[in-house]
């Protein structure tokens, strides 16, 4: 008999029916609390994959024979890990799959910021250019700037190495360690957070979301950057205090920002951030290109197979639950 699991997202044709040729599959629309027929399928569950939605013990409780979850994302700070650590539950994600699309997003947003490309644009449909432009209309220049990373993952060096190679970009770096690869490869120079904001033309945060990154950047590590700067975030929304930023950049205090990520998502549409010229708000699209969806999907479903018909090797978050 099949193991059974639980499909929250809509996947292409054929990697579902990839599923269904060693599953039973139940498949749904996100994980709605209030939906029955979702919490009948969860009680003989053995699999759930899908993105989106909160997996905590609450959730857990209702799926007594969880062995593992694949998750369509890099991040995974919508899972409980210590409570899916105590049912001894796999968690597995998509860490290798975005790394050059969502370096690709960073430097769209830090040419459109500095380029005032959206803005400039909206006034050309709005008939303003009708001669030679003025200063008015300038941007800044990308090449040659400093670069602050903060993180230096995958996604970090993928970054390193488009600003370095393609702009001749310093970059500066804070990582948990050093990172000789990036030292070597980049030329990169390690710096605490302060030195960094103090130094950077460009901040680009590719930091996940943990206790110790909340609210990472506050008011103080605002104030301590360039008047300017531009910050750029594509990690997770609450690592940047939002109400400080706003204030930064209505103030003056920061030149600009470009955003993938926010401590609401959607984002809601009283936001200052929506009015805020000085400001690039995406919805969180650092991943949606056509071919990386479908590879993260891919990888997501060959995760959950691995976890469940064989002895998975790679992507696994708390690998400590197998031994």
């Amino acid at each position: 008999m099949k193991p059974s699991i639980v499909l929250y997202k809509k996947l292409p044709a054929d990697l579902h029916a990839r599923l269904e040729q060693h599953f039973t599959v139940h498949a749904f629309d996100g994980l709605a609390p209030d939906n029955d027929a979702l919490k009948q399928a969860l009680q003989q569950a053995e699999g759930l994959i899908g993105s989106g939605g909160k997996v905590d013990d609450a959730f857990l409780r209702q799926a007594p024979r969880l062995r593992a979850a694949s998750t369509i994302s890099v991040g995974y700070d919508n899972f409980d890990v210590a409570a899916l650590n105590q049912r001894g539950v796999l968690l597995l994600h998509t860490p290798t799959e975005l790394t050059d699309t969502v370096a690709d997003t960073a430097m769209a947003l830090m040419l459109t910021c500095a380029r005032r490309i959206v803005e400039v644009a909206e006034r050309v449909k709005a008939g303003e250019w009708q001669g030679s432009i003025g200063s008015d209309w300038f941007g800044s220049d990308v090449h040659h700037k400093t670069l602050g990373i903060l993180g230096m993952g995958r996604i970090g060096m993928a970054l390193a190495q488009r600003a370095h190679f393609g702009f001749n970009m310093p970059i500066l770096y804070n990582a948990r360690r050093h990172h000789p690869q990036a030292e070597e490869r980049f030329n990169a120079r390690y710096c605490d957070v302060d030195a960094l904001l103090a130094e950077a033309d460009f901040v680009c945060i590719t930091l996940p979301l943990t206790e110790q990154t909340h609210h990472l950047i506050g008011r103080q590590q605002l104030a301590n950057m360039k008047s300017s700067a531009i910050l750029i975030n594509i990690g997770r929304g609450p690592v940047v205090d939002e109400a400080a930023l706003i204030e930064a950049l209505q103030s003056g205090t920061l030149k600009a920002a470009g955003l993938d990520v926010f401590e609401q998502e959607p984002l809601p549409s009283s936001s200052p951030l929506l009015t805020l010229p000085n400001v690039v708000a995406l919805p969180h699209i650092g991943s949606a290109t056509h071919e990386t969806r479908y590879s993260m999907a891919a990888c997501a479903v060959d995760n959950l197979i691995a976890a469940l018909t064989g002895k998975p090797d790679r992507n696994c978050v708390n690998p400590q639950v197998l031994k």
